[in-house]
């Protein structure tokens, strides 16, 4: 069963501008409090369709590596990608921009597609009990930060 998450905050800055901070993945570690550093793989250097890269997260003393792909590229307006490990695709997270007149507003989603019988492997891989109100925290995070590099 697919569980999905939303965040949303306006932030004022162009949506060209968001957009070209939330997808350029080397930059994911300025915003995000999980995913600490992420580059892109061998013959990709930015967001594109079928653009794969490795994200480098932590949540206290735990560590792993996933690899996402991206399958949404539309600048100023969306940018998605799946999460996969071990070539499990286990979650898909994106951004939808809008326009607002001071702005955009900028939702951060997540579908958590794990099934059951992997949840305890994705507990002890990453040491968090309750994922989507990790997500939920982290999202919000990601967000404030984001706006406070973009706003002027």
């Amino acid at each position: 069963m697919t569980k999905r998450l939303e965040i949303s905050r306006d932030i004022a800055a162009a949506p060209e501008a968001v957009y070209a901070a939330i997808s350029d993945v080397t930059r994911m570690g300025e915003w995000s409090e999980e995913c600490h550093a992420a580059e892109w793989h061998e013959g990709f250097d930015g967001p594109a369709i079928g653009a794969t890269f490795d994200g480098h997260n932590r949540a206290g003393d735990r560590e792993w590596t996933t690899q996402g792909k991206v399958i949404e590229a539309n600048p100023g307006k969306a940018f998605a990608f799946e999460c996969s490990m071990y070539d499990f695709h286990y979650s898909t997270w994106g951004y939808r921009i809008e326009p607002t007149e001071s702005g955009c507003r900028v939702t951060e989603w997540s579908e958590d597609l794990r099934p059951e019988h992997v949840m305890e492997a994705s507990k002890e891989i990453s040491g968090i009990e309750d994922r989507t109100e990790r997500n939920r925290q982290t999202m919000s995070g990601t967000l404030e930060r984001l706006a406070a590099a973009l706003e002027n």
